[in-house]
């Protein structure tokens, strides 16, 4: 199983997302059905490959362990880059 760490945002927003990005950072979502949302953010060199796992992901937060499937991830239209990726809760 990968696991993923990642870091709670207190910021949310579009322009919050543009300073993430330029910070080698991109936004991420984790939500699911009668669970709070959780909005974060996660290094660049982490994620490697993800586009083929559709696997469980173990998502560490502020110590506290979630297990996720990747939903969607989203690119930028002409870089190799993730500018964003929405996680849902297993249950």
């Amino acid at each position: 199983m990968l696991t993923i760490h990642a870091v709670e945002r207190k910021k949310i927003g579009k322009s919050a997302s543009r300073l993430l990005r330029t910070n080698n950072k991109f936004p991420a979502i984790v939500y699911g059905k009668k669970k709070p949302i959780l909005h974060i953010q996660i290094d660049d060199k982490i994620i490697i490959n993800l586009k083929f796992n559709k696997k469980e992901v173990e998502l560490i937060v502020s110590e506290k362990k979630y297990i996720v499937i990747i939903k969607e991830i989203h690119y930028h239209a002409f870089k190799p880059k993730i500018t964003h990726i929405d996680f849902i809760y297993v249950n």
